[in-house]
This record gives structure tokens, C-alpha cells and sequence, in this order.
């Protein structure tokens, strides 16, 4: 099985929403609350200083077996032997990002539009991260929403399993799951909250339901 397939909730760090709090202080919550995967996202800083930080987290989520996934940065995923990249339309090509990674390692791969559920997508990405679900402020450069309707129709073309990400809480995320994402990735719906473990306890809890709502708690099995 597809191990994205067992995913329930994502965390894409973000030092600018965290108030405060250090990068693994809130990893660290998010491990405790039942976080499914972790994505290292500091646009800000520089590579010497991410990779200072990739480091503070990567023995910490090894020893709780969950994943880290490097934003963007093959090269900072190498160096700091991730589990994974994540990659949007713009970044290295899925094929030369393949042969760079091996077959082992995790690829993330963000669609803006139905046309991007690829048969090349498919074959070489892990997981398809339909990007962005509703309005976010965490990214400045966001294509049209997808809205429910949009996921739903990214369920029914997609053979991977479906990260949905932008716009995403614990308002939302039942409903989210239920339209067909096997995951969310949030930001600050974990980076924000006062107690960032039990934010992330109630957004697993509410993934969960979400697929219980749409009769697939197989967690992505097709």
C-alpha cells in the first residue's frame, strides 16, 4: 500500500505563523497529537539555516516515525537524508526529480487543475496534493480554489492518494475528508493554536470521521 494512503494530517511549518514558538516546539506538539507527516516549509530562510533546522526535527519525528518531507530543496532532502520531497508546477520536473530521489523516496506533487492529474503524475509521485481547497493567506501565489465540488472531481480521475491543503481547519476538515482527500495539510490550524497538540488530536479526529462519513476508513485502499 501507498504509505501517503495512511495518512490523516500533514503539518507545513511555517516560523511566521508560529507565534513565537520554535519549529520543533511545535512538531514536537503536532507528533504528540497523532500528526501523520511533516513538511519542513521555510521559504525565508536561508539553506545553511534550513538545513540547521531540518536537523533540530529529523532525529525527533525518526524516533516517532513519521515522516519528513523537505519543501522545494531535492538537494536539502538529500543532505539531510528526508523521506521526501514535496514539488509544485513550477518546480524540478517529476522525471528528473525521480532519478535524483530513487524509487524509495516520498514525492509530493501539487495540482492547481484537473488537467494535472497526469498520467505521468500518477506514475511517478507518491500523492497529489489539490491545492488550494478553499482561500488561504499562508500563499501568495494560490491558482482558483478547488472548492469540495473540484475535490470531488480530482477523486474520481486520481488513483493517488489526495492531500488537500489551502483553506483547511478543524471546521472543515470532516467535510473535506468526506468529499475524497485521504489527508489535510494544514498550517495554522496547528502553527496558531494555543495548545497545537490538541489542535492537531481534533483535526485527526475529524479526518477520520470524514472517512467514515464517505465509507473508505480503509484509509485509501482502491
Amino acid at each position: 500500500m501507498n504509505a501517503a494512503a495512511s495518512w490523516d494530517v500533514y503539518l507545513v511549518t511555517d516560523r511566521s505563523f508560529s507565534r513565537e514558538r520554535s519549529t520543533r516546539e511545535v512538531v514536537e506538539a503536532a507528533v504528540a497529537g497523532g500528526v501523520s507527516v511533516v513538511q519542513l516549509r521555510e521559504k525565508d530562510l536561508s539553506t545553511r539555516r534550513f538545513y540547521e533546522e531540518g536537523l533540530e526535527i529529523r532525529g525527533l519525528l525518526r524516533s516517532a516515525r513519521v515522516p519528513l518531507i523537505i519543501n522545494d530543496r531535492i538537494d536539502l532532502a538529500l543532505a539531510l537524508d528526508a523521506d521526501g520531497v514535496h514539488l509544485g508546477q513550477d518546480d524540478m520536473p517529476l522525471e528528473i526529480a525521480r532519478s535524483i530521489l530513487g524509487p524509495h523516496r516520498i514525492i509530493g506533487w501539487s495540482i492547481n487543475r484537473l488537467e494535472e492529474i497526469t498520467a505521468e503524475a500518477e506514475c511517478l509521485a507518491d500523492y497529489l496534493a489539490v491545492s488550494p481547497v478553499f482561500f488561504t493567506s499562508t500563499k501568495s501565489d494560490i491558482s482558483r480554489p478547488w472548492g469540495l465540488d473540484g475535490l470531488r472531481r480530482a477523486r474520481t480521475l486520481a488513483t493517488l492518494p489526495l492531500v488537500a491543503i489551502g483553506g483547511v481547519n478543524a471546521q472543515n476538515a470532516r467535510e473535506v475528508s468526506a468529499a475524497g482527500a485521504d489527508c489535510i495539510a494544514v498550517v495554522t490550524a496547528i502553527t496558531v493554536a494555543d495548545d497545537p497538540e490538541q489542535a492537531t488530536r481534533h483535526l485527526v479526529a475529524e479526518v477520520r470521521a470524514g472517512k467514515k462519513d464517505r465509507g473508505t476508513f480503509s484509509k485509501g485502499n482502491r
